[in-house]
């Protein structure tokens, strides 16, 4: 091989003679030896670091963005699956909520009681129906007044039901001959055991009607009074007779007879009421003939 070439593989140093000279005078401190590698140069017949127009290597990738990717990946994932589990549990909430296990149905013994295990439940008792005449006229009263609907065959479901007159409680009405349809009320003594209040009306269980036998008027009685303006007028002022019969307030049934009650026209009374156009007045029933009655059915 001949000195004035390098070995094999490497470059020529520029810093070195060829063999054949003396070695090189001492350089000055700081600076390596001529001929002697420099500092971060390879000895001589060493490689040398890569000089200018050498081809570098290619940069090593890096793997975080695939990590990131991978990571953002795994998070949709997690969402979408936790999406999806709470949309079942939505989805289930709309269902039929689950079903209450029960033992199975067994027959009880012959002797009507119930085998160890086994529900039984109480059976409801009937509610007791309340009394409801089988009448399509009843009717349920607000005033006293409402009662006199007994006198026309109509029950009053909200009164007192009858059991017996002792005790029992009554109104009166009675019609007229010019006003066949209208009941009115006729008053008895406070003092009276069968005596109630018009607000007590749900307590009477008894009603007695009076109803004015038709042709029964008497010869009228000629009564003088002056009107409201001040003119003389005369009434013709008229008796006649009632037919007394009692009824339970309840069920509008006949429960008993109370007799004939006059209604006297003898006397010219103080006040009277007549019909402007007949100038007629009729008498009303006795109020003692009515207590009377009264007394003997209820006592």
């Amino acid at each position: 091989m001949s000195s004035n070439h390098p070995p094999y593989g490497g470059q020529p140093d520029p810093n070195v003679t060829p063999w054949s000279g003396p070695p090189a005078p001492a350089q000055p401190a700081g600076y390596p030896a001529y001929g002697q590698p420099g500092y971060g140069q390879p000895a001589y017949g060493q490689p040398g670091p890569p000089q200018f127009g050498a081809p570098m290597p290619p940069p090593q990738k890096s793997n975080r963005g695939l990590i990131i990717g991978l990571a953002a990946g795994a998070v949709v994932v997690v969402l979408a699956i936790c999406g999806a589990g709470i949309g079942l549990a939505l989805v289930g909430d709309d269902e039929d909520p689950t079903p209450i296990a029960s033992g199975p149905a067994t027959a009880a013994p012959s002797n009507g009681n119930p085998q160890p295990g086994t529900e039984t439940s109480a059976t409801p008792e009937p509610a007791e129906s309340q009394e409801q005449p089988n009448n399509n006229n009843a009717l349920t009263a607000r005033y006293s007044s409402d009662l006199s609907g007994v006198c026309d065959g109509s029950p009053i479901l909200n009164a007192a039901t009858y059991s017996g007159p002792s005790g029992a409680k009554a109104y009166t009405f009675a019609n007229s001959i010019e006003r066949p349809t209208f009941w009115s009320t006729k008053s008895v003594s406070s003092a009276k055991p069968y005596y109630a209040k018009s607000a007590d009306f749900t307590s009477v269980s008894v009603v007695a009607c009076l109803k004015v036998d038709e042709g029964s008027e008497g010869t009228p009685k000629k009564c003088d009074y002056k009107d409201n303006s001040g003119k003389q007028v005369t009434i013709s002022y008229i008796s006649s007779r009632y037919t007394m019969t009692f009824y339970a307030a309840k069920t509008a049934e006949k429960i008993g007879d109370g007799g004939t009650v006059n209604a006297p026209a003898n006397r010219c009374p103080s006040f009277i009421s007549y019909n402007k156009i007949t100038m007629k007045s009729y008498a009303s029933p006795d109020s003692g003939t009515i207590e009377a009655a009264l007394d003997k059915f209820l006592s």
